[in-house]
């Protein structure tokens, strides 16, 4: 396939709010290029923005903008103007009450869930995809790439198809079938390694290293700076969602840490700006894990900052990164708010899916199952408060991962087609 995206050089800064690139460890700073790891002390590096220019941003001009992640391009690095974009317009997922869910959990307040099912994909991975190769696109870049448990191997093999653009991704070869099938369809090149997600990520940052791979932009790595920076939106449109408001508390699931550190700087950077007042107390956020892959939750409740990295089991394959890049700085953020971290087992995960399905209407897949199981463990141990109000994050399709609950779930009833069968299995009663 021949990339019809145009060669650019640099991230437009007249219309950007995006300034440089800085180290979260030692606070370096490096100009806006395909950088994911500080030359001084290899530290993680993310976006820092002229402060002026998101002081600037108005709830009318949020409100005024497209019905999808671009009403936030202020906010963001990249895709101020339309033109520049490579997207399929995610966002403006909804933000389901769930009283029934909460009814059965024994919390009083009032309790949502963000479904980012509903983005074209089925998972909040459309988020970080856009803005991503949409700074990939304004560094020139012409392939798109990523390692995946595979909703980000949907996301970029889908950006790709539509931008008209070559796309390879790298997935374990365990991975569930409907995520290996979901990317397929698209077209581009799949490539399955024998592995764990680990050794493919580990892979593809070699790969980035190579002459032949100079021309590809590997969203989770040469550009995940800006890639990290789409997981924000989520957070501001919960806020929008909520009338404005901040929630008390947020449950999120992690695999790398990353998504539950960018909601967390969103509520931040709101606040900061001043869209926002914090909530009276501040907001608490909660980290959810799977026994099966839990490093992050297990330095918590050791009391440590040692995330010592694991080999990954478990049905949860889309968190299943046993040596997560963000761990450390979920740590931080949860420690900070007064929040906390769980683990769900298999067993949990299951059961998490289907009191969702059965008191949401959501069907979400093993990582929406985490959280809600994690949920429950959060409220019975008193560490959640049930009288505040509270978010979960649902982040991908049941769908997806339906070999999870298919052998618990199927007909309650199997009859002959008449009104005596019916009857007498008490259909009629």
């Amino acid at each position: 396939m021949t990339s019809t995206l145009p060669a650019a050089s640099g991230i437009d800064t007249t219309l950007s709010p995006a300034r440089a690139l800085v180290c979260r460890a030692c606070s370096a700073r490096y100009p806006l290029a395909a950088q994911h790891a500080c030359y001084e002390c290899f530290g993680p590096l993310e976006v820092d923005y002229d402060a002026a220019a998101l002081a600037a941003v108005t709830r009318e001009q949020i409100e005024a903008g497209p019905k999808n992640l671009w009403r936030y391009a202020a906010l963001l690095p990249a895709g101020q103007d339309p033109a520049t974009r490579v997207t399929v317009d995610p966002g403006l997922t909804p933000l389901v009450a769930a009283p029934h869910l909460a009814a059965e959990l024994g919390v009083t307040a009032p309790l949502w869930v963000k479904d980012d099912s509903a983005n074209p994909t089925h998972s909040f991975k459309d988020r970080v995809v856009s803005v991503a190769l949409t700074v990939a696109r304004a560094l020139g870049f012409t392939r798109f790439a990523c390692a995946s448990t595979g909703n980000l191997a949907n996301s970029v093999a889908a950006h790709a198809a539509r931008a008209g653009a070559p796309s390879v991704v790298f997935i374990p070869s365990d991975l569930e079938q409907g995520k290996v099938v979901t990317t397929a369809v698209y077209g581009g090149e799949l490539v399955a390694v024998d592995g764990s997600y680990d050794d493919v990520n580990r892979l593809c940052g070699e790969l980035v290293e190579t002459d032949e791979f100079e021309d590809t932009a590997f969203v989770n790595v040469n550009v995940r700076p800006y890639y990290a920076e789409g997981s924000k939106t989520l957070g501001y449109e919960v806020v929008e969602q909520l009338g404005w408001r901040i929630p008390a508390q947020v449950v999120i699931p992690m695999a790398s840490g990353e998504l539950l550190t960018k909601i967390d700087k969103a509520f931040s950077e709101l606040v900061e700006i001043g869209l926002v007042e914090a909530p009276a107390g501040g907001w608490k956020v909660f980290g959810a894990q799977s026994a099966g892959c839990n490093p992050i939750a297990t330095a918590l409740h050791a009391d440590s900052d040692a995330i010592t990295p694991v080999k990954p089991t478990g049905i949860a394959k889309s968190l299943n990164i046993g040596d997560p890049a963000a761990g450390l700085y979920a740590l931080e953020a949860v420690r900070r708010t007064g929040g906390w971290m769980e683990y769900a087992d298999d067993d949990e995960i299951r059961a998490g899916i289907r009191l969702l399905a059965r008191t949401t209407g959501v069907f979400a897949e093993t990582a929406g199952g985490v959280t809600v199981a994690v949920l429950r463990k959060l409220v019975e141990s008193g560490r959640l408060d049930p009288t505040a109000e509270t978010v979960v994050f649902n982040t991908g399709e049941g769908l997806k991962t339906i070999d999870a609950v298919a052998a618990e779930v199927g007909p309650t009833h199997r009859i002959k087609p008449s009104l005596r069968a019916a009857r007498d299995a008490g259909l009629l009663a």
